[in-house]
C-alpha cells in the first residue's frame, strides 16, 4: 500500500518594492487563503500579517537604497491543513530578537504610531520564523493552520 503525499500547491509573486504594490500582495494572499477554506476572520489575520511584513521590507530593508530594481517576493505554499507564506527580500536585515515586545498600556498612553509590526505578525499567525542574511536573502516564514 503506497502512502499518498499530502497535496500542496505553490504560488509565487515578485513585485518591485513600492507601497503601491501592497494592494496586489493583499489580494494575492487573500485569494489563496479563501480558496483553501479559511474563515473570513483568519483571512483578515493572514492578510494583515503579510501586509505588515511587506510594509516593513519596503520601509526598512530598502530604506536608503537608490536602486529601483529591488523586489519583494511572496511565496505561498497551500497545504491541505495550513498556509505557509514566505515574504522574502535581499535588503538590509535585522535581528528579530532585538525587537522588544511592546508594553501595550504604555504604548497606547503615548498614542504612538507604528512599531507594532512584528508584534502583530507574531500574534496573528500560528508560527513565525526569521531567516536573515542581509543583502543576500531575508525571509519571514509565517504559518496559519486552518481551524
Amino acid at each position: 500500500m503506497s502512502k499518498r503525499k499530502k497535496e500542496k500547491k505553490k504560488y509565487h509573486l515578485r513585485l518591485p518594492v513600492d507601497t503601491a504594490n501592497l494592494e496586489i500582495i493583499r489580494e494575492f494572499v487573500s485569494g489563496i487563503a479563501h480558496n483553501l477554506g479559511f474563515s473570513a476572520e483568519d483571512i483578515h489575520r493572514i492578510v494583515l500579517a503579510v501586509d505588515e511584513a511587506s510594509t516593513n521590507i519596503i520601509k526598512h530593508a530598502y530604506k536608503d537604497s537608490e536602486n529601483n530594481q529591488n523586489f519583494i517576493f511572496i511565496d505561498v505554499i497551500a497545504h491541505t491543513d495550513r498556509l505557509e507564506i514566505n515574504v522574502i527580500d535581499k535588503g538590509r536585515g535585522f535581528n528579530p530578537e532585538s525587537v522588544k515586545v511592546p508594553e501595550m498600556n504604555a504604548y497606547l498612553k503615548k498614542m504612538k504610531r507604528g512599531g507594532l509590526g512584528l508584534y502583530l505578525i507574531n500574534t496573528l499567525m500560528d508560527q513565525v520564523d526569521y531567516h536573515i542574511n542581509p543583502g543576500v536573502h531575508n525571509c519571514i516564514k509565517m504559518i496559519k493552520y486552518i481551524s
